[in-house]
């Protein structure tokens, strides 16, 4: 039967009243019809994921101001290193129990029930949710903050052995750990407003936890006895802040009205099973990060805060690419797959893997290379000393090894998620973190805070490559055509960059005898001469920005 195509709505011809407007049959083949769908549709998630890449962006650049307050102030110091730990505890917590649990079994199950079109069963859901979830994270707070000091002993063992540490992280602990059900409800705001296609806002709202700690540290710091204690206090009121934005955004889509307490609500259900698994099998990087915090409070005193500034900059791409992208391409995942559209669906999971590679290769290999460059530029102020920088290089270029298959795991668990299916990332989560614990053990003793980084990266493969073979074995994703032919396309031009950045680098010594406008001056030309000789190589071996535009096709 021909195909009724109104040509106005796609190329962009105003509309007319419709017996006015000119109505054209022609006929299309069916495979045409679906290349246009995903053109559309893969169109729709590139601007989404640039929106988000570019407001997550803004809230990266003023952490990384924040990380030059703390460098500058604290150093790598036993202060700071008691800060990161009470910071990373209740961090860990929302990872795995908000941004990772909650997201991806919420996020589905609420795409379900929004498919059927019935608004009322949307805010019987979305109300039910929201008070189950305040009541939990009220009962998790409160033994947060009074257990503290059991948890400082079970993720930093090393401060039982100072009794000053301890006592300064139990204290700073019980300040941070209610950020966690602020954030934790944060993060439900944030899945209503992205399943609803609001990306900007839940992305920019992490700027004012970095906007927070800023200024506990320039103004509050200064006043008080024990001065780390602000950073604290910013975590807190930073927690505060995303809160009140994102539920002003909220109420405004009209379906968050009432809350009930209902434990039997069918939603609810659903989303307490899927949680239970997805809290571990989505957070598995985030747990081998603790796990490499746990052993580095037995290293010598500095350990841990290498480890975070260089898993600081190595979160920049992960959060502005590769959380971006998951986070646009988790709703519209469950969305194919509640239409039961699995052309779309794989479309979709080829055309962010190909995004992947094209982001997270040269990033991973710019990283290793400017390493020093980098922790110079954004770190070596104040108290931070050049070992200071030589150490966090040494894990920064360690982690940078796993940054792609980081962000890969971003992508490929939500394959699963979408499709309501937790148990299958869980068995794998198993397999990787115990990859990840038994590569610490044999790496620690040789490459000290440098070999638990690389361990975490090794894992990171091993769990994007076993995600990866389950996908396509469950039939869930088939690779499009031409895959071969692209990888050789990159890797050229990641060479090429690599070969640029080299030649054009400076020795540390220079690095470190420029002041601040002089390393970002010199830092900012050989990020410029990177990224312009990777995308002009890419261009002249046959890759085009249509490509991404077009979901299916990478040649």
């Amino acid at each position: 039967m021909p195909q009724r195509l109104e040509l106005a709505p796609v190329i962009g011809i105003p509309f007319r009243p419709a017996s006015r407007r000119r109505t054209i049959t022609v006929v299309t083949p069916v495979s045409k019809r679906r290349d246009l769908k995903e053109f559309i549709l893969s169109r729709s998630l590139f601007r989404s994921t640039a929106v988000v890449g570019q407001m997550t962006m803004v809230s990266r650049v003023l952490g990384f101001i924040r990380d030059i307050v703390i460098a500058k102030m604290f150093g790598t110091t036993a202060a700071a290193d008691v800060f990161f730990v009470a910071f990373k505890i209740p961090n860990l917590f929302r990872r795995l129990f908000a941004e990772g649990a909650f997201s991806q079994a919420f996020i589905p199950v609420l795409t379900e029930n929004k498919t059927t079109g019935d608004q009322e069963k949307v805010i019987d859901l979305v109300g039910a949710t929201a008070g189950v979830l305040s009541l939990v994270l009220f009962v998790v707070v409160a033994i947060g903050v009074l257990a503290a000091p059991i948890f400082i002993a079970v993720f930093a063992p090393g401060f039982t052995q100072d009794a000053e540490k301890w006592e300064l992280a139990t204290l700073m602990l019980r300040i941070t750990f209610p950020y966690l059900m602020f954030i934790s409800i944060t993060a439900l705001f944030g899945s209503l407003l992205n399943t609803y296609g609001r990306f900007a806002i839940p992305a920019l709202t992490p700027a004012l936890l970095n906007v927070a700690i800023i200024g506990a540290a320039l103004y509050l710091a200064p006043t008080i006895e024990r001065p780390v204690v602000a950073l604290a206090v910013g975590v807190f009121i930073g927690g505060v802040l995303q809160f009140a934005v994102q539920l002003v955004a909220v109420l405004r889509l009209g379906i968050f009205r009432r809350i009930t307490f209902n434990f039997s609500h069918p939603g609810v259900r659903q989303i307490l099973r899927l949680m239970g698994p997805a809290m571990f099998g989505v957070s598995v990087a985030q747990i081998n990060l603790m796990i490499d915090t746990l052993i580095a409070s037995f290293l010598e005193t500095g350990s841990i805060s290498w480890l975070y500034y260089s898993d600081r900059l190595v979160e920049f791409p992960l959060g502005v690419f590769g959380i971006a992208l998951a986070t646009v391409v988790l709703p519209s995942l469950s969305r194919a797959h509640a239409q039961n559209e699995p052309r779309n669906f794989s479309a979709m999971m080829d055309w962010a893997l190909r995004l992947v590679l094209l982001i997270g290769l040269p990033a991973a290999f710019a990283l290793a290379l400017l390493a020093g460059p980098m922790l110079s530029t954004l770190f070596q102020y104040g108290v931070m000393s050049e070992r200071d920088v030589m150490m966090a290089g040494q894990s920064l270029i360690a982690y940078s090894c796993g940054l792609t298959a980081f962000i890969l795991v971003k992508i490929l668990a939500p394959g699963f998620y979408a499709k309501q299916d937790t148990r299958t990332p869980v068995r794998i989560g198993v397999i990787a973190m115990s990859v990840n614990v038994i590569l610490n053990l044999a790496l620690v003793g040789p490459l000290a805070h440098a070999g638990l980084a690389l361990a975490t990266s090794l894992a990171a493969f091993v769990n994007a490559g076993l995600l990866l073979r389950a996908l396509i074995a469950n039939g869930s994703y088939n690779p499009a055509s031409g895959w071969t032919s692209y990888v050789l396309k990159l890797c050229v031009a990641t060479a090429i960059m690599c070969l640029v950045l080299w030649t054009l680098n400076v020795s540390q010594a220079t690095w470190t005898a420029e002041d601040a406008f002089g390393r970002g001056a010199m830092l900012a030309k050989l990020i410029l001469a990177g990224a312009g000789s990777y995308f002009l190589c890419a261009f002249a071996v046959g890759l085009r920005p249509r490509f991404f535009m077009h979901g299916v096709k990478g040649e």
